[in-house]
């Protein structure tokens, strides 16, 4: 008999700092998400994502999260997607439903700005609210700046797949990072 899952989800107030404002994202959010993901992977360098996927299926993602899922954007004073931040599930088996991996994308020009802070702001009490123990996120080995921003926030070093991405026929290797909250 498998246990029923359940959980109390508290409401994230918008957040507003700097210009900006963090809140939940919607699915009508959808092709302002997909514009930073495809930004951030249009630079070749800072993300295993080798290209956004159709706005469409960005849709559907989001219309299928969870009560334990949740996607942050952090939109600036245009009402402009600007950064996101993604917390799901690690794995669908209850074994590690105690398990959530982190993403967290932002447009250049947004960069080393506090953008990244203030969706962690966010995202952090929400994953504990939802039950989460453990936190994992997976980095480019070469992307530095997400290794010091993860780190900054408690994140450790606790493996590496090797030569794990390969875009544009550069190989590179992923830190798995792990955060216990």
């Amino acid at each position: 008999m498998k246990a029923a899952v359940c959980c109390i989800v508290a409401v994230v107030p918008d957040a507003f700092e700097r210009g900006r404002r963090i809140r939940r994202a919607s699915p009508d959010d959808a092709a302002g998400i997909v514009s930073v993901l495809g930004a951030v992977a249009g630079e070749r360098v800072h993300s295993a994502i080798d290209r956004a996927w159709p706005i469409e299926q960005e849709r559907r993602y989001l219309e299928s999260l969870s009560p334990r899922e949740i996607v942050h954007v952090a939109v600036d004073e245009r009402s402009e997607i600007v950064g996101v931040q993604i917390l799901d599930r690690w794995s669908a088996l209850e074994s590690m439903a105690h398990v959530g991996q982190l993403g967290t994308f932002v447009l250049a020009a947004e960069r080393r700005r506090g953008v990244g802070h203030q969706l962690w702001n966010a995202t952090l009490p929400f994953a504990r609210q939802a039950g989460y123990r453990k936190l994992v996120i997976q980095v480019r080995s070469t992307n530095a700046p997400a290794q010091t921003f993860y780190q900054g926030i408690g994140f450790r070093v606790c493996g590496r797949l090797a030569r794990q991405v390969v875009i544009d026929g550069h190989e590179d290797d992923e830190l798995l990072m792990e955060l216990f909250v």
